[in-house]
């Protein structure tokens, strides 16, 4: 979902679009991490390559190190790998790997197994298939949700001559098919807000934070068969009625079931709108190997104090989920504030 301002720097190698397995463990602050010692393997077919703290969680776990591919540096193994080796799959492993026939939660250490009940002796019932989008996207959405430590924060922008301006453009441009939607502009504040904040578009890879110089932003597609993210690639050098044009293009494309591979790769942040539906907030799941994902729902028009007296406004409610081993509570209401500022007067995005 975005380009790069100037030239984009290669930062070590790219995994496949969508996946990359999240970061290693960090050592303490002041303390050099303890060098990982080689284990022979058992199956593996060579030396183990894990820290003393990654094998004691091994240990705890109840893995064979052996049997776990490391995605770290030079085939370390991270304490990621070891949790996604308890949880039954692997770091990027491909979702068919897994059996259909997995019972959810069976694998998951202390846990009991999924239930297993006879819901028609207690009435009617209905079997029904879920969705091919459905299927490839739940093993992500559960390895996001369980292997990235979520924090949703939550705020609300004044969106009041922003909705005046937006009406004004549509009719200024009726004739020519453009339609700018609140996501327009949530994409263009976002980029403009993700300048000031380089840490919001990067990816844990390992030990290392990988600050990426493009911007593509990625935008929740609701469709008959579910949800999809449509990318909006290299968004910094496109202007508003450009993204606006792309964002209707992709939707209609996704609507359609006719979405290239290439049109839902290459996201560095993505945006989850359900303006159109209601809501006040909610938390997002980050799109791995991203670190945030923004929310929105339904504004709404509010009494607000402007200093003097309580005047109508309209508020848009916001919900930042993001990657608390990256960012911290303080740097996201930073980031949040920035891009309240940004929406309340959207020329700071040309500052």
């Amino acid at each position: 979902e975005e380009p790069p301002a100037g030239e984009r720097a290669p930062v070590g190698e790219r995994a496949p679009a969508g996946e990359r397995a999240p970061a290693g463990e960090r050592a303490p602050a002041g303390e050099p991490e303890p060098a990982p010692s080689p284990t022979p393997a058992g199956d593996g077919g060579g030396p183990v390559y894990a820290s003393p703290a990654v094998r004691r969680i091994a240990r705890e776990l109840r893995v064979d190190l052996s049997r776990v591919q490391g995605s770290g540096r030079k085939g370390r193994i991270t304490r990621e790998d070891v949790q996604a080796a308890a949880a039954g799959a692997a770091p990027g492993a491909p979702a068919a790997s897994a059996p259909a026939t997995a019972v959810p939660g069976a694998a998951l250490p202390g846990l009991a197994p999924w239930p297993s009940i006879d819901f028609a002796k207690f009435g009617p019932v209905e079997r029904v298939e879920r969705s091919r989008i459905q299927r490839i996207s739940a093993p992500n959405l559960a390895r996001n949700w369980v292997m990235i430590p979520h924090v949703t924060h939550n705020d609300e922008a004044d969106i009041t001559e922003l909705e005046a301006w937006r009406k004004r453009l549509n009719d200024e441009h009726a004739r020519d098919g453009v339609k700018v939607t609140m996501v327009s502009f949530l994409v263009v504040a976002s980029v403009a807000t993700l300048k000031r904040f380089p840490a919001f578009n990067a990816s844990l890879d390992g030990e290392e934070l990988v600050l990426k110089r493009y911007y593509n932003i990625g935008f929740a597609a609701d469709t008959p068969g579910g949800l999809v993210v449509p990318v909006i690639k290299d968004a910094d050098q496109k202007g508003l009625l450009d993204v606006a044009r792309e964002l209707t293009e992709l939707s209609s494309k996704a609507r359609d079931g006719k979405l290239a591979p290439g049109d839902m790769q290459g996201s560095t942040f993505t945006i989850s709108s359900l303006g159109g539906i209601g809501g006040t907030s909610f938390t997002p799941i980050v799109n791995a190997p991203e670190v945030a994902i923004l929310g929105a729902t339904r504004s709404t028009m509010k009494p607000v104090w402007d200093g003097q007296q309580f005047a109508p406004r309209l508020m848009l409610p916001l919900s930042l989920s993001y990657d608390h081993r990256v960012i911290d509570g303080a740097a996201a209401a930073r980031f949040v504030a920035a891009l309240v500022a940004v929406l309340s007067d959207l020329r700071r995005a040309l500052l």
